[in-house]
């Protein structure tokens, strides 16, 4: 392999005596470059190849050498992609990644493996044109599993692609306004931002952020447009001022002459996450990325700078203490000329001291760990050119899902949309499809894997909504409260990582809390954030959640309690290994006593935090039920089979039960006419 990939980039491969292993001198010249200042109180770091001193190739992982030799991202998945077989070996299994694929295959199935690829767009701030929208939702039906996955990134997936039409259908996304590039892989992935379309000063500002750093930090050497549209330039005109914050090297940042002169040729230790918010809305989960960025405006609504917190990340290993997730905390506040700068100082400051001989510690948590703040502030500030400053205070932070309608600012309307566990599928998909394609709307997707139509005038806010009713798109206060911020990764069966299930198992997991809401006496409107995850890595951010469960074995959960509402703190592990048909024996002793001893409005994240998790493993241990005098009775609904089975079946197409869906028409009655009775 390393003569094929020195034929392929045209360079000399020579013998490296001391380890007996191939080393390229010219990616070594080509990544030369002069540090403005000596790391020498920094910890020994494997180093991104940006001097001739050769690095030792057994200090570096496997998909540094496969980077590496790679000649930038082309090598040898270029020749994987000609063969006759529906896989690809395992180096070009790493580097598809960073044209947005990765490798699957079924583990239903049995017997031999059925290979397919998942492809995942990049769609900064989630924005999604309608042009493209419309090519997504045919391609899935062409030539992927009739289903599409919005992602907590604010992205699409697309599952069940095979190698034959990986070209067609990336060609296709391309020419149709979109991409995959840098949607996987050891570099910057999808710039988070609210998905509101609201034309406010300081949402719209937020968007053009996090557009022009998704720009700033796009990959340059076309390996890309190479692959599947045979070097075939799409992308648009940038900002004149990303392009100079890209070329300036004024700091030292940059690798000189080099086709990647942020990245060079091994790119970032890992995976790199980006978030863009506005004061008090945390629908970007924001202490989860590697950067959060949030606009700081001045009394008139101006924006002036930026408020900047580095370190967070979701991924663990289970039973490695050494591996966890952690919050993003401050590092300081930058002018709003100053952001893209800032930015690429911290992505430097990580590409330059991340690990990279084991992948389990290279994200840039771990180094912040590593370092502390204040040595990774000095050390962002050589790159940076100057010191940050204070950050500004800012007000509480709160979870919006911008679902349902509300007015945009300019006299047109938008309307979130609600869709469990982000998968657009069945009826939902052709009513989406429909309404989108009939009103040429344009379409956001949130971090909560939902879906935001806009561009929506006045006139047609009536004939979407009797659309989005027949097919079963309701707006949100018809939607379980449980349901509203509940998320779950796609788990089984596609993902080789997941030790359970999420996706398919979270329909009936919220059924099961919901019933024992119902039975420990917690009123309909109730709700806890929870998230599930078929393993570790954490990719539904439940870490986060006021209640999280983690695979960690088959039919198996870790169940972790903490997070709040608004996603500010990190919540720990109560329980490992408890089987899914158990969970009602820790979840019912737990709510029962959130409502009985809590404080007025205290979140069940906050209940447990007061509590301790010392004196909730009492409860749980101790728990023989519910005392008799505090059990419930229920009126009778039904009186028929036939009202009840009819109910029954508008029920599921909504993920609920009869009882639930006409609790919900009855309390809705009931307060509209105390509303009309108080007008």
């Amino acid at each position: 392999m390393a003569a094929a990939a020195a034929s392929l980039i045209g360079t000399t491969l020579v013998k490296d005596n001391k380890n007996s292993c191939y080393s390229s001198t010219y990616s070594l010249l080509l990544n030369k470059r002069i540090h403005p200042f000596s790391l020498s109180t920094s910890p020994p770091p494997i180093r991104a190849l940006s001097t001739e001193t050769s690095v030792e190739t057994n200090k570096r992982s496997k998909v540094e050498i496969f980077k590496e030799q790679s000649n930038y991202i082309r090598y040898p998945l270029n020749e994987e992609l000609l063969t006759d077989a529906p896989n690809i070996n395992e180096a070009a299994t790493q580097l598809i990644k960073f044209h947005g694929s990765y490798q699957q295959y079924d583990r239903d199935e049995r017997g031999g493996r059925s290979y397919s690829f998942m492809l995942r767009t990049k769609n900064p701030s989630g924005k999604v044109s309608n042009q493209l929208y419309l090519a997504m939702d045919d391609l899935a039906d062409q030539f992927g599993i009739g289903t599409l996955r919005l992602t907590t990134r604010q992205t699409f997936q697309l599952h069940g692609v095979i190698k034959q039409d990986l070209k067609t259908v990336m060609s296709t996304i391309i020419r149709n306004m979109g991409s995959t590039l840098g949607a996987c892989g050891d570099l910057n992935r999808n710039v988070l931002a609210p998905a509101a379309p609201f034309v406010r000063k300081d949402y719209v500002f937020a968007q053009q952020t996090a557009d022009n750093i998704a720009a700033l930090l796009t990959p340059q050497s076309g390996f890309y447009y190479d692959m599947w549209v045979d070097g075939e330039q799409f992308m648009t005109a940038e900002p004149p001022e990303v392009v100079k914050a890209r070329n300036d090297n004024t700091h030292g940042t940059n690798f000189p002459d080099s086709a990647e002169p942020i990245y060079g040729t091994q790119f970032l230790p890992r995976k790199f996450k980006i978030a863009v918010t506005v004061p008090t809305d945390n629908s970007v989960d924001l202490f989860t990325n590697d950067i959060g960025v949030v606009v700081v405006s001045d009394d008139n609504g101006e924006p002036q700078g930026f408020n900047i917190y580095v370190g967070g990340g979701m991924g663990r290993t289970h039973r490695m203490e050494t591996t966890f997730p952690r919050l993003a905390e401050p590092i300081g506040y930058v002018p709003k000329e100053d952001i893209l700068y800032a930015v690429k100082a911290i992505v430097v400051t990580q590409r330059e001291n991340g690990r990279r001989d084991d992948r389990r510690y290279s994200r840039l948590k771990y180094l912040l760990d590593s370092w502390g703040i204040e040595k990774f502030r000095s050390v962002t500030e050589q790159y940076y050119g100057k010191k940050f400053e204070p950050t500004r205070e800012l007000p509480e932070w709160e979870f919006k899902s911008h679902l349902g309608w509300h007015e945009t600012g300019d006299g047109l309307l938008f309307c979130g949309l609600h869709v469990d566990s982000g998968r657009v599928k069945g009826i939902t998909k052709k009513t989406l499809r429909e309404i989108i394609e009939k009103y040429s709307l344009n379409v956001r997707i949130t971090p909560n894997q939902n879906i935001v139509l806009c561009d929506i005038r006045r006139s047609w806010k009536r004939p979407i909504t009797v659309a989005l009713a027949q097919g079963g798109l309701l707006p949100p206060t018809y939607v379980d409260p449980l349901n509203i911020t509940a998320m779950a990764c796609p788990a089984l069966p596609l993902c080789p990582l997941a030790i359970t299930e999420a996706e398919r198992g979270i329909p009936d997991l919220l059924k099961r809390v919901r019933g024992v809401f119902e039975k420990v006496g917690l009123s309909y409107n109730e709700s806890v954030v929870i998230r599930v995850t078929g393993c570790p890595n954490g990719c539904a951010r439940p870490y986060m959640a006021e209640l999280g469960l983690v695979g960690d074995g088959p039919n198996s959960y870790q169940i972790w309690l903490g997070g709040t509402p608004a996603q500010t703190s990190l919540a720990r592990t109560f329980k490992n290994k408890v089987k899914i048909q158990d969970l009602e024996k820790v979840f019912e002793p737990l709510f029962y006593h959130w409502r009985l001893d809590r404080k007025a409005k205290e979140s069940f994240g906050d209940f447990t935090n007061r509590m301790g998790f010392e004196k909730l493993e009492e409860i749980v241990d101790k728990w023989t039920g519910i005392p008799k005098s505090s059990s419930r009775h229920y009126l009778r609904i039904f009186t028929d089979k036939e009202t009840y089975e009819a109910v029954d079946a508008l029920a599921k197409l909504e993920n609920k039960n009869a009882h639930q869906l006409a609790m919900e028409v009855i309390r809705n009655f009931v307060a509209s006419q105390q509303n009309g009775k108080s007008q």
